[in-house]
């Protein structure tokens, strides 16, 4: 077995290099091998038995995220249907932005003679290491049909640094 050297410009994010898509795949990736077992870098997520005796995992309590690099904003979103701003706490300390809630769900269906019951929770938690042109003390968020839209303005610096670069044909 060989071992591959990562590239500096890749490294995964919560190790304090850039946020990159391809770190961020990375870390997506790592994170599907961690739910079938232990991979040959990393340690298995710990696992929990539901109330129906389903294994549960890390990911399947874990919001999806989506990423996006705006002109002057980076924006996140997740998926957390169901859940109330009270249900969900957002903090950012020392560069991480954490996100963190609990999903506790109940339905009760009676028609008839039987009665269905289904109950879902747990408490999840993301994070996820800022950019460094990420500007901490102006993050907004916003919570709409189930989907928490995570706002982070760049830093004034940041935006004047950025420029466009024309491709010429030959």
């Amino acid at each position: 077995m060989t071992k591959h050297a990562e590239p500096t410009q890749t490294q995964s994010p919560s190790h304090g290099a850039l946020w990159t898509p391809l770190s961020t795949l990375r870390e997506e990736v790592d994170r599907l091998f961690d739910d079938f077992g232990v991979g040959l870098w990393r340690t298995p997520r710990p696992q929990a038995v539901t109330p129906g005796g389903a294994l549960a995992t890390g990911a399947l309590l874990s919001p999806a995220l989506e990423l996006i690099d705006c002109d002057g904003q980076y924006e996140i979103k997740a998926e957390l249907p169901g859940l109330l701003p009270a249900d969900i706490d957002l903090d950012v300390e020392d560069g991480l932005l954490t996100l963190r809630g609990e999903i506790a769900e109940e339905k009760r269906d009676t028609r008839g003679d039987y009665l269905m019951s289904e109950r879902r929770y747990g408490a999840f938690q993301r994070r996820l290491r800022l950019p460094s042109a990420a500007d901490a003390d102006k993050i907004t968020a916003t919570l709409s049909q189930g989907i928490l839209t995570i706002t982070i303005p760049k830093t004034a610096q940041a935006r004047e640094t950025a420029r466009k670069i024309a491709i010429k044909s030959s």
